[in-house]
């Protein structure tokens, strides 16, 4: 009898969405076979694989990234392409660069396994029934293979955030250190973390906020710049930057605020979307991102008054869904948000919807609805012309409406936690952990 338990327990629902998984990113290879170029979602610049890691690799060999480049990363990312790059190679061009310098593929590809190998281990230690599926999804979905192809500094970043987060290690000072390095690769992780101050685990934050302070002030003294006056000057310059980059931002999002800004665009959404649902849809995302964001306050209120009700994992899962529902700092943020997800347990609806959901995030691929231009580029992948084409496609409207039914099914879900807690637990109000 004991032996057959497991197999009664298996989780098939996940394994099938896993296979899915699979299968798109089978297509996606025939694709890419036929055709020299990976299809939408991925960029449509075929040429520029790669290039979020090699661009900056080029500056940290050089002076002037924040003051003639007007870069937004953190000095950081500059220590670590830094030490991670040959500077023979950073002489001409980021695209000779990617050519030349091994040494700087090479640390991708170490960081892509290296990711790999700690999502095995969080969701092994998390729950070995669903470790398979949940680490297949995230390791071979388009979240993660899309950071990689874009050579994007989430590599180096999602196994520090994997520390901090998943149940890798118990010692306060690795998952301290795990913060500030996250958080000095990508700022917007300081969203996250305030689950620490709900749940009044000062101790934690207080080492984590000083860890990231001394990560910060010795990196700013190794590339001599990304003072905060010169990061906030080049973040001001990069939104109006991006503003004028409304199609490419709508390519890969995780909010509908990118959808809706469309109307006004050179080549208007009007042009591809009949104008009552593109008012339909004026009406609706701001009230969506609005409720989105009411209910995860109230979720908010409430863990403060029931510190003990959640886990910080549930915590930083919902203020940073509802940072990527306002805002969407590009669609490979998703890992770190998946990877929340993958942590709850296959228990209750909420947190299977939600799961269920992660896993059609993976998917790789996309189903084209209108073409917007067509193109002739070099694809740098396949080393050959190629004639990719660009336009809607049914994830932009399907993708962060996944986001938001995520959040919403986890606050819900967390909302009648906060009620039944209320009924064996008075509700603390001082500053002392519950």
């Amino acid at each position: 009898m004991s032996a057959q338990a497991p197999r009664r327990d298996l989780p098939l629902a996940e394994y099938g969405l896993a296979l899915a998984v699979l299968a798109s990113l089978g297509w996606t290879v025939a694709t890419f076979r036929e055709t020299g170029y990976l299809p939408q979602p991925f960029v449509f610049d075929t040429n520029d694989s790669l290039m979020d890691w090699f661009n900056p690799a080029l500056w940290a060999n050089r002076p002037g990234a924040y003051d003639v480049w007007g870069t937004i990363y953190p000095p950081l990312s500059f220590v670590f392409l830094d030490l991670f790059s040959l500077p023979g190679c950073q002489i001409d061009s980021p695209f000779h660069a990617r050519d030349c310098d091994w040494l700087g593929q090479a640390a991708i590809g170490a960081c892509y396994l290296l990711n790999v190998a700690l999502l095995w281990v969080a969701f092994r230690r998390n729950d070995p029934r669903t470790a398979i599926p949940r680490t297949v999804a995230m390791a071979l979905g388009l979240p993660l293979l899309f950071t990689l192809e874009r050579g994007n500094l989430i590599l180096p970043c999602l196994p520090a955030f994997i520390l901090a987060f998943g149940p890798v290690s118990r010692s306060p000072f690795v998952r301290a250190t795990a913060s500030a390095v996250a958080i000095n690769f990508k700022p917007y992780l300081l969203v996250p973390m305030a689950a620490l101050a709900l749940r009044r685990e000062w101790r934690p934050l207080e080492l984590a906020g000083l860890a990231t302070v001394i990560v910060y002030l010795l990196t700013l003294a190794w590339t001599g710049g990304g003072t905060p006056m010169e990061l906030a000057s080049n973040t001001a310059h990069w939104i109006v930057y991006q503003g004028g980059q409304l199609w490419s931002e709508v390519n890969y999002s995780t909010s509908y605020k990118s959808l809706v800004m469309l109307r006004t665009a050179p080549v208007s959404l009007l042009s591809f979307v009949p104008s009552r649902l593109v008012e339909g849809i004026e009406w609706t995302v701001p009230l969506l991102i609005r409720a989105s964001q009411c209910v995860v306050l109230l979720c908010a209120a409430a863990a403060w008054l029931q510190p003990a009700a959640l886990g910080r994992t549930r915590l930083a899962l919902l203020l940073f869904g509802a940072y990527l529902i306002t805002q969407s700092p590009g669609g490979y943020t998703q890992v770190f948000l998946l990877f929340l997800v993958m942590l709850e347990p296959w228990q209750g609806a909420g947190p299977r919807v939600a799961i269920v959901c992660a896993y059609l995030l993976c998917l790789v691929g996309d189903i084209p609805i209108a073409t917007i231009i067509d193109m002739s580029a070099n694809s740098w992948l396949s080393g050959r012309p190629v004639t990719p084409s660009f336009g809607f496609t049914v994830g932009h409207f399907v993708r962060p409406g996944l986001i938001i039914l995520i959040v919403w099914a986890l606050a819900l879900d967390s909302l009648a936690q906060f009620v039944r807690a209320h009924r064996w637990q008075r509700p603390t109000l001082g500053l002392s952990p519950a």
